[in-house]
């Protein structure tokens, strides 16, 4: 996910207030825990796998229950690294109030990486995804559960992307495969801003600024970071972070504003279970969930 190997000076980021009332988003933080962990449960998830299928089966009945509109956009890759193999990827689009025009996405990738490439052992094997992956889809599908309980004066788009994690490591063009396609046949209303969360059950959560969002949505990052501060929640650093290739970058580059909420070190700065076999819900915490899912809900009931 990261664009290069340097990281940006230490800046401190401007705060602005936020009015209103503390959190009372509602956000149940054990029970996105037990998201992460039922997800993982299904086994990794890469594309074509029988995780995969498990896992778009299982975020069909859990979100279509609570949707006001449910989208699977399925769609074909070809299999860059496979002559003649067909990636088969599905997006998963929960909409809530989909006829209003001021609505945002929510967003996270909900596969994992079919190879272990910065773990020593077993390389060439999936990971299982537990934080770089289904952490922020947990959290989403506790918004979900929210959002059908107590509407949102916005339209929200809940959305799960798939391919985010296939291409190798340096060949960016097979990374971001469900966003890129997601942006290029957009659901109607397009929403106006999007918040990509990614990597965000770490237990030892530290929240940077990652610089290609600030740039593209400086009002976003200080709404949320300020809210996070309001909130009480310290996990929030207002400083900048190296910057990242992830799933906004196709919404910036269409125009739309859009930030990404990530922990890349994780768990801190001296090791990295990023892409290696030891991404597994026993590094990852409910309170890591709630600082994100409290604050980033709380946002939205107050837009």
């Amino acid at each position: 996910m990261r664009i290069k190997n340097y990281t940006l000076g230490i800046t401190i980021l401007a705060m602005v207030l936020v009015s209103g009332l503390g959190a009372q988003s509602g956000f149940d933080a054990d029970r996105a825990f037990s998201y992460l962990e039922g997800q993982c449960d299904l086994g990794t998830r890469e594309p074509n796998s029988p995780g995969a299928k498990r896992a778009i089966a299982y975020y069909q009945e859990i979100l279509e229950p609570l949707a006001d509109e449910m989208v699977l956009q399925s769609f074909e890759h070809d299999d860059p690294y496979d002559p003649g193999r067909k990636l088969e990827l599905t997006n998963i689009i929960a909409r809530f109030q989909p006829d209003k025009q001021q609505r945002v996405i929510l967003c996270a990738h909900w596969d994992t990486r079919p190879r272990a490439d910065r773990d020593a052992q077993r390389p060439d094997e999936p990971i299982l995804g537990a934080n770089d992956g289904a952490s922020g889809v947990a959290v989403l599908l506790e918004f979900a559960q929210q959002l059908a309980q107590q509407p949102a004066r916005i339209g929200v788009d809940l959305v799960l992307f798939d391919g985010e994690d296939y291409g190798r490591e340096g060949d960016l063009q097979n990374y971001l495969l469900g966003s890129s396609y997601f942006v290029d046949h957009p659901l109607e209303p397009m929403a106006e801003e999007v918040v990509l969360l990614d990597m965000i059950g770490d237990a030892e959560l530290e929240i940077r600024v990652d610089p290609v969002s600030y740039q593209s949505a400086p009002h976003l990052i200080s709404e949320i970071w300020s809210l996070a501060n309001e909130l009480g929640y310290d996990q929030f650093i207002n400083r900048y972070g190296s910057p990242m290739y992830d799933d906004h970058v196709p919404f910036i580059r269409a125009g739309i504003p859009a930030i990404d909420i990530i922990d890349f070190n994780y768990p801190n700065e001296e090791i990295n279970y990023w892409h290696t076999h030891e991404d597994t819900p026993d590094k990852c915490s409910p309170e890591s969930l709630e600082a994100v899912g409290n604050t980033v809900l709380t946002w939205v009931y107050r837009q």
